[in-house]
Formats: C-alpha cells, structure tokens, sequence
C-alpha cells in the first residue's frame, strides 16, 4: 500500500527570526526548517524523512512557500530527490500561500500570513489519493512515532478515525520560551482523545527538587495556570487513513470547514485567523464526528523553536548517533 508523509515546512518562524535578526520575513539565514544539526549539515527534516522510509513509508509531500522554493531544494530538496530516487520514494512539492483561499473570497487588506496549518495540509489535497501522516518540520519525533503511525495507516479502518502520536507535555518543553501545543484531554483507559485544546505560551518549570512541570501565563503580571506535565499533547503528528486512489476523507472535511472558517474567524479576526489542525480536529471530536486513536511512542520530543534550542538539538543528534540510533552516514542503512 502506498503510505504519503506530508511536512509542514512553509513556517516563517518568527520567534526563531527575530532571535537571529532577520530583516525580512523571507531572510533564508533565519528559517529554521533549514538550520543544519547532524554530523554532515543534515537537518531535523532528513530524520524524520529518514525514520519514515525506514517505518514504510513510501511517499513524500513537501509543503513550502514560494519564496523559499530554490534555497529549500539547494539545502536539502535535491538531496532528498536523489536519495529518495534510489530507494523507490516518490518526492512531490506543494505550495501554501496566502491567496490560495475558498473560490469567492479575498484575501483581507493587511493580511500578510498564510492561514495555519489546516490551509497547509489542504494545499497538498490533489497530490493524495491513499492513507497519510502529517508533521512539522522543524520538529524531531522518533522513529517509534512513525512506526507507530504507518502501522496503524495500513489497517483497516471505520470511517471518520484518526490516530495521534502522543507525547507527555513535559517532554516537549523549551528551555527558552514558550511553546504551542495541542493540550488533549483522554478517554478513561487513556486509548483515545475526547478534546484538544490548542494552548500557547506554555512554559517549563523546574521546582527545588528539579520536578518539571509546566505552566501558562494567564495575565500580564506573574498569575499562572498550571498544566499537568504529564498531559498526553498533540505535536501536529496526525494519521489520517483513506483508500488507495482516493481523496482521504479528511481532506473532504477539512475543506469544507475552510470555507466556514472564512464565514466565520475571519470575518471576526481577518488579520490573525489560522485554520490549526488540532482547533479543527478538537472542534470534530466536540461534535463526535471522529474519533482519535492515541499512539504512545515514549520518545523525547526536540526541535528548534527558538534559536538558541539548535545547541540542545545538535547535541542530542550526537547522542542519537553514539547510542547507535543512527549511522554516522545517516542514510546508509536504507
């Protein structure tokens, strides 16, 4: 059965831009999907395109911007083309982009980003005819993760089911800020997601004894709302089945709800509405129009959200590399 992984690589990173000094939006020095962290320049991209052909996988679907186009593939697209090349995986490209919106609409006066991640997975909709997984780029999940996940595409499947890969919020922190992540709420017996909440600012606390918990910023002085550090948490790593040679039915929904989306958030924020995954998919669970498999992969979560995390990142690769997870030649065992 063909398998697709969908990355999400049309980010600006603005956070990880304005820590670099980036004068414009589109600078490639600060683009973080970019950023080199293994021991020959690869970057966190070629290891989740490497564990995801090593699980099964045997498609890959680029999402990027247009301005980005010819330093992505200089970096790492036409390496990935050759590789891919030799081991029977086919490379596609997509474009998210701002215009790229419901037939009737227009694009708000002043509006300068594109609209989320849910516009990002639609962008890839024409090009993904069987079952797919989609993730950030600029994140390092674990090869348990993609296994996890392919092996769970391949199974049959009722209709409207989803799967997740779970990780424990704690291991998913920065050091340097806060992060966003989809906060889930889970089923008794811990199986399946009942509600996703998608909560920014969440920021890492360490108590005298060194116990890591998590809290949010609720105001503009010190008040916090705690989170359980050992909360399940979406990290936009999504399984989404289909039958071969057809259009999954997620991008069925996902593309009608676009158009509500433009009915109803832009018309209420037209500068600042994002279509998110988890928003979309916590809104369908509240409705009990889907279901959401969670899949435990007890990896710590890394990525650079920030431009000072690339030292931890890189440093964790190395480990990786040592422990003997990856081969020093990263590839060569494909």
């Amino acid at each position: 059965m063909k398998t697709t992984l969908l990355i999400m690589a049309a980010g600006i990173g603005s956070r990880y831009q304005k820590t670099k000094g980036a004068k414009t939006p589109g600078d490639p020095s600060a683009i973080k999907q970019l950023e080199p962290v293994g021991l020959h320049d690869e970057i966190i991209m070629d290891y989740s395109i490497h564990d995801a052909i090593q699980a099964g996988f045997n498609k890959i679907v680029l999402i990027i911007r247009p301005d980005i186009e010819n330093d992505f593939k200089e970096r790492i697209g036409n390496r990935i083309e050759k590789i891919c090349g030799r081991l029977g995986v086919e490379v596609c490209y997509c474009f998210q982009t701002l215009t790229d919106i419901p037939q009737g609409n227009t694009v708000p006066e002043g509006r300068t980003k594109p609209w989320g991640t849910g516009q990002a997975v639609l962008s890839a909709k024409s090009l993904i005819h069987e079952p797919f997984a989609v993730i950030n780029a600029d994140d390092y999940y674990g090869k348990i993760a993609f296994r996890q996940i392919h092996d769970w595409l391949i199974l049959p499947h009722a209709d409207q089911a989803i799967a997740m890969a779970g990780f424990i919020l704690k291991n998913t922190l920065s050091d340097h800020g806060g992060v966003t992540r989809g906060v889930c709420k889970l089923a008794e017996g811990h199986t399946h997601v009942i509600d996703v909440a998608e909560t920014s600012g969440i920021i890492k606390t360490v108590d005298a004894n060194g116990k890591i918990g998590a809290a949010v910023q609720t105001g503009e002085g010190s008040d916090m709302r705690v989170l359980d550090p050992e909360s399940y948490v979406s990290m936009n790593f999504w399984g989404f089945p289909a039958k071969e040679g057809s259009v999954p039915w997620y991008m069925e929904v996902l593309d009608r709800d676009f158009i509500d989306f433009f009915r109803t958030m832009v018309l209420e924020n037209p500068l600042k509405a994002e279509y998110l995954l988890p928003t979309h998919i916590g809104g369908l669970l509240r409705e009990g129009k889907v279901t959401v498999k969670v899949l435990e992969t007890g990896d710590k979560w890394f990525g650079v959200t920030y431009q000072e995390d690339k030292a931890a990142v890189v440093e964790s690769i190395r480990g990786l590399i040592e422990r003997g997870v990856y081969a020093k030649e990263l590839y060569s065992d494909l």
